[in-house]
């Protein structure tokens, strides 16, 4: 990665992302509704509507602001007939039940004043049946223009029957989702056209949805070409569940959604609760169950991946719209996942907070985890609240925490400790994720010289560095802390 050009945008190692799903986030009065939409508090369906809409997220940017967040990834925003907007008719508009156009311009115009930055998501391997091209072909049949932007196997097209098989391509065969051809040219001008378009709009990045599914490493290498043209700090961000080198390595996306993290977290931080029905069949499980010792020695190994810029930009996240809450995945165990999210706010690359889990929202599997957001702040887990606010805090107030190097400095039975280092600022982060009280000895000579003074960020305490050693620190079962290492101290 020599090439100056195809660095990863710098913002994002600065960023605290919040992921919205946009039917599901909030309504305004401004945006009209047509009848029939679910109960807002009512447990989601798989094809009802609850109605959110993009001047209802423009309406709680002081919200997302005081929580802490300066970026948005919304789940698909333009025009379909799915709620969760997977299925694409038009990639040039927004879609009414949001407000359309002009309400995702207000919405990121007034971002873009407040400092937010916006990444659509990108759905390019397949469409849904009211897609232009794919509509013209269920009207045509074989005398259709555009037979080859699809994999065409008959016709009439099976469009619509449930009690076979579509005689097309399509994602997972399932019939609303036909799978476009890019191996013909004007499907391939089409997608790059698309991605570059909302670049010149404003946008600040993509993150690309099933993005293997398009096997093809010249089409993201032209999209990544595309994109950045129109924008050098525009990001891209390909949904990959696992390794990732392939396409991080070759250039063709700055970083992935960062599952392995996710993965890790829940083996570690959920290996006494985690309630494995609700992985079952993701891409992630079957979830082992890790001590510190196999926590830290998975941690170095997906830092070992990629190199450190991309390290930096990853987007570390708990949980998302396909997977179950955090706290469901916990059996409700909010220390689990307030401590998850100190590791989250303290490790190498961009968190991540999937709407809701800061006020502590649960949901089983799709589509229980997309339940509409909880706005009576009544009903809202406070403390859990507090959490996630003082630990983003702390990141943004350091510039260790989002750009420092990772370094393990201790690993016995559940506690880890590590540290983070950029320049002459220092932090070290400790961790009992045990059930028992644990007095910690941390070694720590060749990382912080001897009189080394440690200060608390969230509790005040003091520690000194004394032959080579912290010693006597105290973690009660399920916490943690972070401290600042003075810089004067520091070598």
């Amino acid at each position: 990665m020599s090439d100056e050009r195809s660095l990863p945008p710098e913002w994002v190692a600065d960023a605290v992302f919040y992921q919205i799903f946009p039917d599901r986030f909030a309504q305004s009065e401004q945006v009209p509704k047509p009848k029939r939409l679910e109960p807002w508090d009512a447990a989601p369906t798989l094809h009802g509507f609850k109605g959110g809409d993009l001047i209802g997220v423009l309406e709680h940017l002081d919200y997302l602001q005081d929580l802490g967040v300066n970026a948005i990834y919304f789940n698909p925003i333009f025009q379909s007939a799915a709620n969760h907007r997977y299925h694409t008719f038009d990639y040039y508009e927004v879609d009414p039940l949001l407000g359309g156009n002009a309400a995702f311009d207000a919405l990121l115009n007034e971002a873009h004043r407040r400092g937010i930055r916006i990444v659509l998501d990108g759905v390019f391997n397949h469409t849904g049946r009211g897609f232009f091209q794919f509509n013209h072909i269920l009207e045509n049949g074989p005398d259709s223009l555009y037979l080859d932007w699809f994999h065409i196997n008959g016709f009439p097209l099976r469009a619509y029957e449930t009690d076979k098989n579509p005689n097309y391509a399509a994602w997972w065969g399932l019939a609303a989702l036909p799978k476009l051809n890019t191996n013909t040219p004007e499907v391939r001008e089409f997608l790059w056209g698309v991605g570059q378009y909302w670049i010149e709009r404003g946008i600040d990045g993509w993150r690309l949805d099933v993005p293997g599914e398009i096997n093809d490493d010249a089409f993201w290498l032209e999209f990544h070409r595309r994109v950045k043209q129109a924008n050098p700090q525009a990001y891209l961000v390909g949904e990959i569940w696992g390794d990732a080198r392939r396409w991080i390595l070759s250039g063709q996306f700055d970083a992935a959604m960062n599952y392995l993290f996710t993965r890790a977290c829940m083996a570690f931080f959920l290996a006494d609760t985690l309630d494995e029905r609700l992985t079952e069949g993701l891409s992630y499980a079957p979830v082992p169950r890790f001590d510190a010792p196999a926590f830290a020695r998975e941690i170095e190994h997906i830092l070992s991946l990629y190199p450190e810029e991309n390290n930096l930009v990853q987007l570390n996240l708990l949980d998302s719209h396909d997977t179950a809450r955090f706290l469901s995945l916990a059996q409700g165990d909010e220390r689990a996942l307030c401590l998850a999210v100190l590791f989250q706010m303290t490790y190498v690359g961009a968190p991540c907070i999937y709407y809701g889990d800061e006020i502590g929202m649960t949901g089983a599997r799709d589509p229980d985890c997309r339940r509409g957001m909880i706005w009576d702040t009544k009903r809202w887990n406070t403390s859990i609240r507090d959490c996630y606010k003082r630990l983003i805090r702390a990141r943004q107030e350091r510039l260790a925490l989002r750009r420092g190097a990772y370094k393990t400095l201790y690993a016995q039975g559940r506690t880890v400790a590590f540290g983070r280092r950029y320049g002459d600022e220092t932090c070290i982060i400790a961790i009992n994720a045990g059930r028992t009280t644990k007095v910690l000895d941390i070694p720590i000579g060749g990382y912080l010289p001897d009189g080394a003074i440690l200060k608390g960020v969230c509790k005040d305490e003091t520690f000194q560095v004394i032959d080579g050693t912290i010693h006597d620190l105290k973690l009660s079962p399920q916490s943690g802390r972070i401290f600042d290492c003075l810089p004067d101290a520091a070598n």
